[in-house]
């Protein structure tokens, strides 16, 4: 039964609202400990190790297990699974809060960071169910912004909070906004599911495993070695992990990810670009916020607030690349943000150094806030417009993996770059350190925007990925829906 134009309207906003505030908190927790794991350090304890630990701990099951959260909502449905993923991440916040030990602190970002992984794919999923095909890149556009203001914005939330009240209220912060949620979600978001009403049991063990593995393995390279025993292990049976997934996905009838995904084009390259971009995004963002604190001598409050230039660009910058979205397609707008976000960290590359002026930094802030507004924004409906919409789920699961292994990418990948180059001794060393840093960065960024050159342009229609097989016996046919937005 169609719902009626003027019903679909408040459930839609409805949805919006609900589902941006969830993921906000999600996105918002990615790096709101980064400004203040000094003041951390000095309250519990611990070594630069166990640092990175309460920064990785929460990404390290966010990435593994993003499939298995869209596989659980497409079985027992999207808003049931929801509600468990706000229970989860408020209570795990709260524990995080009355942390007495950086271990337990630990433990409490590791059960944030599953809460996270149900709340981000299925967010997606309910809003594609909620809007119409011709808004959603509007819709898609106002929920990067959000996204993308969660992301710059953590560092400024957790110095200003640290720096006026204490760094448990980082955590505290969620509780009432998910309490305030749940309610919402009962009675405001309708119910779904996906069409097969079996769980892949194998494809999830296999692809959460090899995922544990290689995000593992990519979060401790910097610490081991990336050429030590463990880490290449990590390396070794991730991939053989997520190789018997691919082969068991081609031979089953249901496959939980059809691998027909990845022969499209669109599909394939807004994967890899949100992989390159929060690459350059997280790798960035740990080294910039040192640099605030530690060489020019900002407390948290005050390195958050200079950063908020990058802060604010992806609240106005965003919802207007999703209406453009609507309008002619994604695929420049997404290249345009790497090229904007390559050129911001390009310029901190070459005016850095130990005194440069605050101004002077600030055109790199605000091309990189460009750049980040004008990815979050047509990536989710390119995403969703490139496969069925049954499969909405998977395919959201697939992108916000993407993008978590990128981000635990750049963090370790640039940290290393940093290390081999420079170091903490004084400025001028953590300047010969940064650049080298921020310049791969620039790479990546622009190796990103050369692969979304692969994305049909608007006017080809392109047709749905080829299935695996013929579908089977009594499956419905896929809904016609308007062409993919690329």
């Amino acid at each position: 039964m169609t719902t009626p134009p003027t019903a679909a309207r408040p459930r839609a906003a409805w949805t919006l609202l609900i589902t941006s505030a969830a993921t906000f908190m999600a996105a918002l927790d990615n790096l709101v400990v980064t400004t203040a794991l000094p003041v951390i350090r000095t309250d519990l304890g611990g070594s630069l190790s166990d640092l990175e630990w309460i920064v990785n701990g929460y990404v390290l099951p966010f990435a593994c297990l993003l499939l298995l959260a869209a596989a659980l909502g497409d079985r027992f449905g999207r808003r049931r699974v929801f509600a468990g993923g706000v229970v989860l991440f408020t209570a795990a916040s709260a524990a995080a809060a009355l942390s007495e030990s950086t271990g337990m602190l630990i433990a409490s970002r590791a059960a944030q960071g599953i809460g996270a992984a149900v709340l981000m794919p299925l967010s997606l999923t309910l809003i594609s169910a909620a809007v119409p095909a011709e808004r959603r890149g509007t819709a898609f556009g106002i929920w990067g912004a959000v996204n993308g203001l969660a992301v710059a914005g953590g560092p400024l939330v957790g110095g200003t909070i640290t720096e006026h009240l204490s760094w448990h209220w980082i955590f505290w912060l969620n509780v009432p906004l998910g309490l305030a949620l749940l309610p919402l979600v009962r009675t405001r978001l309708t119910e779904s599911r996906g069409p097969n009403n079996r769980l892949d049991v194998l494809g999830t063990v296999l692809v959460s495993g090899g995922m544990f593995g290689i995000v593992l393995s990519i979060v401790r390279g910097h610490e081991h070695g990336w050429t030590s025993p463990a880490v290449l292990t990590g390396f070794a049976l991730g991939g053989l992990l997520l190789a018997g997934f691919i082969r068991w996905e081609q031979r089953s009838a249901t496959p939980m990810l059809p691998m027909g995904f990845f022969r499209s084009p669109t599909f394939t390259a807004v994967n890899f670009t949100g992989l390159i971009a929060f690459f350059g995004i997280f790798g960035s963002i740990f080294l910039l916020t040192q640099f605030l604190q530690l060489i020019q001598g900002y407390n948290p409050q005050q390195a958050g607030l200079r950063m908020l230039p990058w802060t604010a660009m992806p609240m106005l910058v965003a919802p207007l690349a999703g209406i453009l979205t609507d309008r002619i397609g994604g695929k420049y707008i997404v290249m345009g943000g790497m090229v904007f976000q390559a050129a911001g960290l390009a310029w901190f590359a070459l005016v850095n150094e130990p005194a440069v002026s605050y101004g002077t930094q600030v055109p790199g802030f605000v091309l990189c806030g460009v750049g980040m507004g004008m990815f979050f924004a047509p990536t989710g409906a390119m995403v969703m417009g490139s496969v069925p919409q049954e499969k909405e789920g998977i395919a959201s699961g697939v992108n916000n993996a993407m993008r978590e292994v990128g981000g635990a990418l750049g963090v370790a990948v640039l940290a290393s770059v940093f290390a081999a180059r420079g170091g903490y001794a004084s400025p001028q060393e953590f300047t010969d350190g940064i650049v080298p840093a921020l310049w791969v960065g620039v790479i990546a960024l622009l190796a990103a925007a050369a692969g979304m050159a692969a994305v049909p342009g608007r006017r080809r229609r392109a047709a749905p990925p080829p299935p695996d097989r013929a579908p089977l016996p009594g499956t419905p046919a896929p809904p016609k829906a308007a062409a993919p937005v690329a």
